[in-house]
């Protein structure tokens, strides 16, 4: 073996300096390829290739399936669905028996101060009427959908954005009584089956818990914008993720939240943002605009090109500025049925 490494290394002597130069650079070239490669690898695995965790059963279809799905129209009408629930409705309100929902366009400002948002009135006679989905009704990360195309899937009279908690892998996550992830990490809301939100911290508050006084979903993105009727803070410390490309959400950004103003009574405020005739809202006015509305608990939910609202077939706002929707994890939705 000596005498075969002597043999060897005496040959490799007698290359020419230029080959081995060659050699030399022949290997670190395939040596940064395959950094590279590794990085983009781990990047589109984290943030590109779909992971699905959990399949969802068709609890939520099975449900629609005995629900209505109203189209918009122009004028008043008034339905009579298969489910026996009487409604009528407008492209910016809708009423039932069992559901009651307005919907203004608000603008505020002008020039390159104005604001554009959405605000929705929402009052449930049943808590079970206010619900999440999932993309493609499966739990994992980078599986996403459009607001819209969820909300069809589950014939959602009105829907918005949630959390988009498939482009992080902390948190707590339970959907329609399900816990699908017990990371905790940051302030969340939860809403349960009397009708009634609470914000908490993860850290505090067990998964266990919440199950036990009957939390139905919990959203993990924040800040808590309103808690106990006050504003939380001045949000200059807000940090939600730490995720590659990640953008400041300090500033004034397309925003997405939902408040309760009383046991089955919500409010959803939508704003657009990035545009010219919208500059989007900062973290403390949007917390303004949910207390100004009477909401005691509000919470920030996924915003920027994400911020999207649905109502009856159409989406309300302008979507990343040009009517074009950005495919998010899940929504929060409203729809008729048991």
């Amino acid at each position: 073996m000596v005498k075969l490494f002597e043999k060897l290394t005496r040959k490799d002597q007698h290359i020419h300096p230029v080959s081995r130069k060659k050699r030399k650079w022949l290997t670190i070239t395939i040596i940064v390829v395959l950094v590279i490669g590794g990085i983009l690898y781990s990047l589109a695995d984290r943030y590109l290739i779909q992971h699905v965790q959990v399949v969802v059963a068709d609890g939520n279809t099975a449900v629609a399936s005995t629900t209505t799905n109203i189209k918009s129209s122009d004028t008043t009408t008034s339905t009579q669905p298969s489910t026996d629930v009487n409604a009528t409705s407008d492209d910016w309100n809708y009423t039932s028996d069992n559901l009651k929902i307005q919907i203004k366009k608000v603008q505020t400002g002008s020039g390159s101060d104005q604001i554009t948002y959405y605000v929705a009135d929402v009052e449930a006679k049943d808590a079970r009427s206010l619900r999440s989905a999932l993309a493609d009704n499966s739990f994992g990360t980078n599986i996403t959908e459009d607001t819209s195309e969820i909300a069809e899937t589950n014939n959602a009279i009105f829907a918005v954005n949630g959390d988009y908690y498939g482009f992080r892998d902390d948190g707590v996550i339970i959907r329609n009584g399900v816990l699908y992830r017990d990371s905790p990490t940051r302030d969340a809301l939860a809403l349960f089956n009397d009708g009634t939100m609470q914000t908490y911290n993860e850290n505090e508050i067990s998964s266990v818990k919440l199950l036990a006084e009957g939390v139905t979903n919990t959203l993990s993105f924040g800040p808590i914008l309103v808690q106990n009727g006050d504003i939380t803070s001045d949000f200059s410390s807000v940090k939600i993720d730490n995720n590659f490309g990640n953008r400041s959400i300090q500033d004034a950004n397309p925003r997405t939240a939902i408040g309760m103003i009383a046991p089955n009574h919500y409010v959803f405020v939508v704003v657009d943002g990035r545009q010219d005739d919208s500059r989007g809202m900062t973290l403390s006015e949007l917390a303004q605009t949910l207390k100004e509305l009477g909401a005691t608990e509000a919470y920030n939910l996924d915003g920027g090109g994400s911020s999207t609202m649905y109502f009856m077939g159409r989406v309300v706002n302008n979507p990343l500025g040009r009517n074009q929707e950005r495919g998010v994890s899940d929504i929060l939705y409203l729809t008729e049925g048991k």
